[in-house]
């Protein structure tokens, strides 16, 4: 199995990189995080909720991404996907209430996912391992 490089801040970095190769089709990009993060991450803290066209439901898709939604110790990540345009968010949460919300673009917003995860795959073996396989 590779090994993530030994500096915190250049697996920040690879993570990070890491996170933006898919950022450009933002369903794709949800799909992936979901798909990627959450068999790392204790159940429920990867949510996902879809908007579904009639089309969509005819032809039995999930549908596209309205928000992403990820939730690391006090920390909660969110994205809002409307029309096109992206909304960031890093809310500082604590037992289900929101104590601070601060909008973040894109960029600021995968860095700060990136950070986040590293310090939990620096503590947790299994977020580890799936961080490994996510860079590979």
């Amino acid at each position: 199995m590779p090994e993530m490089p030994g500096t915190p801040e250049m697996e920040v970095e690879l993570l990070a990189a890491a996170l933006r190769r898919d950022s450009a089709d933002l369903d794709l990009y949800a799909n992936v995080l979901l798909a990627s993060l959450a068999d790392s991450l204790p159940p429920g803290a990867v949510r996902v909720t879809r908007r579904r066209s009639v089309a969509d439901r005819v032809a039995g898709r999930e549908g596209s991404v309205a928000d992403l939604d990820v939730a690391l110790g006090e920390q909660r990540l969110s994205l809002r996907m409307d029309r096109g345009r992206v909304t960031g968010a890093v809310c500082h949460e604590v037992r289900g209430i929101v104590l601070s919300r601060r909008p973040v673009g894109l960029d600021e917003w995968i860095d700060t996912l990136a950070r986040s995860l590293a310090g939990v795959a620096a503590s947790n073996a299994r977020a580890r391992e799936a961080l490994e396989r996510f860079l590979a």
